[in-house]
């Protein structure tokens, strides 16, 4: 009886032992990795060119202006925003590099490849004058369903500034906590070469996509020299020069 009684109380804690680890375990786990595994992705696909006029020359905007509300969207540490670089990946995977707009059904599908619950499709109008609206919907791919609706408008020689306002307007409609340059007043937002700079980044994206390294480069070069503040241009200069 003794030793039933002594096996009993052995496995009793040895259960102990074995649940106070497990809670450890848990707890060892860094909080920033716990909330990571938590916070909602989001992808911005490539904005749809429905300028007025001169529409082929704005083109390259598509790329540019996603990459640029990406920039700004990732600086909140409570959502995860996919990469370009992946977003292009899955793009040509699905052989969609050549279509001029994704529907709302072709968005979810790309949504759900790259692991994300939200999904951002934009376009912007520009008119003889250089008015400029851009507007974006959010999409969720658990739902199918188009959760809300931003617009901005302005002068597209202000393209930096709308796109940083576009990109607080959507970072609360997220519900996030606000962005560190919702005030519009970065540096290179100012420039009055904002729209020269950002259309030679595009032009530097679509180069990178075609893996012409050389015409990326002399692109992003260009960028900087027209808005010196341009941090973003620097970033992707680097980025392919190592």
């Amino acid at each position: 009886m003794s030793v039933i009684m002594n096996a009993r109380r052995w496995s009793t804690r040895t259960r102990s032992v074995l649940l106070a680890a497990s809670a450890f375990a848990v707890s060892a786990i860094p909080v920033a990795a716990q909330n990571a595994a938590q916070r909602p992705t989001l992808a911005v696909l490539y904005f749809t060119n429905s300028a007025l006029v001169d529409n082929a020359s704005y083109a390259p905007l598509s790329k540019g202006m996603a990459e640029m509300l990406i920039t700004e969207l990732a600086q909140n540490n409570a959502v995860r925003v996919v990469e370009r670089d992946r977003l292009q990946s899955v793009i040509e995977e699905q052989n969609l590099q050549n279509s001029d707009r994704v529907d709302k059904e072709t968005a979810v599908k790309l949504g759900k490849t790259l692991g994300a619950r939200h999904m951002l499709l934009g376009s912007f109008i520009i008119d003889q004058k250089r008015n400029m609206r851009i507007d974006v919907r959010a999409v969720n791919t658990e739902t199918s369903q188009i959760d809300y609706t931003e617009s901005v408008s302005g002068n597209a020689d202000n393209l930096l500034a709308l796109v940083i306002q576009l990109g607080s307007k959507v970072n609360a409609g997220l519900k996030l906590p606000a962005l560190k340059t919702a005030s519009v007043t970065t540096p290179a937002s100012k420039s009055p070469n904002q729209f020269k700079a950002l259309m030679a980044m595009s032009q530097a994206l679509e180069a990178e996509d075609r893996k012409s390294k050389s015409e990326a480069v002399s692109f992003y070069k260009q960028a900087i020299a027209l808005n010196p503040d341009f941090d973003r241009a620097k970033t992707r200069l680097a980025s392919i020069e190592k």
